[in-house]
């Protein structure tokens, strides 16, 4: 990254914070107390799938700024924009829906921002005696990073952010601190979503991974017959994946209508009807003409992490066809644990009942 003359660079990401999200922040250090500004524009927007640290590189311009002094420069954002979020499970379409949203030209799309993860970790942490942050310190940083994901541009009718899925763990404390937002959360049932990470060309690592922390979210105050990590199978691995997000999604669903649950399977058979729905629920305007060129256009037939790669009509049922054949044996023991679990707690009886239907 090139901070130039580090005086200089933070002078001027200063200045526009308060005016335009060409000042993001793009990561937020706790222990330090610092918030790392970087340049930005629309055109780099658009482009970025995920606005973490793949978004820097030599060219990068940026500064370490002190949290206080972000803080101050986000209380001074005037002409904010409606803020909307998605939250999902993972691996369901939440890119895909990211980017047939920025094909509005309404909308501002932040696409996995790096600090709501950070925000995420230490809202688990709150209360303990671990925590970095009081409880006022997380909702001054909450405030600030709200503040500032809602300024746009002079096109931008509405900025929509699209969270790491485990993040969707925050969403009814993000709802809470903005009431004017609503969200989308993009699920799947529990089949296609096991075939769906099982099929993927990581997944062992990804499952493994991402398996501490979904066990001890899945414990949290529960009794449950849970076999440690190490004696899961890679289908109970996944299953656990699907289950936990599931609860915070049932979680997320207690704003009522703020939230619109879209099944992605019911999303991918009507493009454009899935996509007007979306519209409708965070009050922005389109014609049928527009969804049904969007839902035509180049955007569903390319990989939606990737766009510079193909993914022509009938890739993702072939590609769930054959995880189907490979990990028949792994699906059916990660749906047989799901229903073990089921039988032990009602919430997720009824969460498990819900995604075998």
């Amino acid at each position: 990254m090139n901070a130039g003359t580090p005086g200089a660079a933070m002078s001027d990401l200063k200045a526009l914070l308060p005016a335009s999200p060409d000042a993001y922040p793009q990561a937020v250090d706790l222990v330090r107390g610092l918030v790392l500004i970087v340049r930005m524009d629309a055109r780099a927007y658009r482009a970025a799938s995920f606005l973490d640290d793949r978004i820097l590189g030599p060219a990068t311009q940026g500064a370490w700024m002190p949290g206080p002094a972000v803080t101050q420069a986000a209380r001074q954002v005037i002409d904010g924009k409606p803020l909307h979020f998605i939250f999902h499970t993972g691996h369901v379409g939440s890119t895909l829906l990211s980017r047939l949203l920025d094909e509005t030209g309404g909308v501002l799309g932040l696409r996995e921002p790096l600090p709501l993860r950070t925000l995420a970790d230490a809202y688990d942490a709150l209360g303990s005696p671990e925590s970095l942050l009081a409880e006022p310190q997380f909702d001054s940083l909450l405030d600030m990073l709200l503040r500032l994901w809602g300024r746009g541009y002079s096109s931008t009718r509405a900025v929509v952010v699209k969270a790491t899925s485990s993040a969707g763990r925050l969403a009814g404390r993000l709802l809470a601190a903005s009431p004017a937002s609503r969200a989308v959360y993009l699920h799947l049932k529990a089949e296609p979503y096991l075939a769906t990470l099982l099929g993927g060309a990581n997944s062992a690592i990804d499952l493994r991974g991402h398996g501490p922390g979904r066990m001890r979210r899945l414990l949290a105050g529960r009794n449950l017959p849970a076999a440690p990590l190490s004696a899961l199978s890679p289908g109970e691995l996944a299953a656990l994946g699907w289950l936990v997000e599931g609860l915070a999604r049932v979680d997320a669903e207690a704003a009522g209508e703020r939230v619109h649950t879209v099944d992605f399977d019911a999303f991918v058979a009507d493009v454009a009807g899935g996509l007007g729905r979306v519209l409708a629920h965070f009050g922005l305007p389109f014609d049928e003409a527009l969804l049904r060129a969007i839902a035509d256009g180049p955007v569903p037939r390319r990989y939606s992490k990737a766009p510079d790669l193909p993914f022509p009509p009938g890739e993702r049922a072939a590609r769930l066809a054959g995880s189907r054949r490979e990990n028949r044996e792994e699906i059916a023991s990660g749906l047989a644990w799901l229903e073990r679990l089921a039988r032990a707690d009602r919430g997720i009886a009824a969460i498990v009942e819900a995604g075998m239907a």
